[in-house]
């Protein structure tokens, strides 16, 4: 399968960037197509220019490029941290230049853009990985969880990705070597299980939460 991955993390000593690259290795070992993007080491430009926003507009080719992997993947990974509850900017900013209209969805015929939109991506599946230094009780409670809102049904489910998995490991700041490296294995494995589950499988599979 060829698997889009997504990195946002400003510090490669970091058990974000540790992750990344154990999913990488894995998938890769694996024989899968992997496409690999570390957004703060790549300097991506996080800003959506005005000209930017109509749908058939000359694209930077930067973004060209992201939108043709994004159109073509099969699979896609996103490693981030939760910050203030949501993706780091620079990886908002992501969604907003290359989850675009005609590439990641799209409104039906005569809908001037207040329907609900058709997914266009072919992902089969999506694995979100998140660190967060906040309890499950509290971040349930307190906060509702707003990365799982966002990621499934904002995004993934709103642009035709019907099987969708999320990992998130707590509480980093107090984790011992010992739990980080069995994380970054564990990471490595998921995402070796869920693409060759989703290649094996070839139907559609209902979306779904396993985090």
């Amino acid at each position: 399968m060829r698997i889009l991955l997504i990195l946002a993390h400003p510090d490669i000593s970091s058990l974000n960037y540790s992750i990344a690259q154990a999913v990488r290795l894995a998938l890769s070992k694996k024989g899968h197509d992997v496409i690999f993007h570390d957004l703060y080491a790549e300097a991506f430009d996080p800003i959506l220019p005005a000209h930017e926003i109509p749908r058939d507009v000359s694209l930077d080719p930067v973004v060209e490029r992201h939108c043709s992997e994004l159109v073509q993947a099969e699979g896609i990974v996103i490693v981030h941290p939760n910050w203030w509850g949501q993706p780091p900017a620079i990886l908002t900013g992501w969604i907003d230049r290359i989850i675009r209209p005609g590439v990641a969805y799209r409104f039906v015929e005569n809908d001037s853009g207040e329907g609900v939109p058709e997914g266009l991506l072919k992902a089969r599946a999506v694995l979100v990985i998140n660190t967060s230094n906040t309890r499950e009780e509290r971040e349930n409670l307190v906060f509702g969880d707003p990365l799982e809102r966002i990621w499934r049904d904002c995004v993934f489910g709103l642009c035709g990705v019907t099987e969708f998995h999320r990992r998130i490991l707590r509480i980093v700041v107090t984790s011992t070597v010992e739990q980080r490296d069995a994380w970054i294995r564990e990471m490595g494995d998921l995402a070796v299980h869920i693409f060759s589950h989703s290649q094996d499988q070839g139907d559609v599979i209902p979306l779904k939460n396993e985090g």
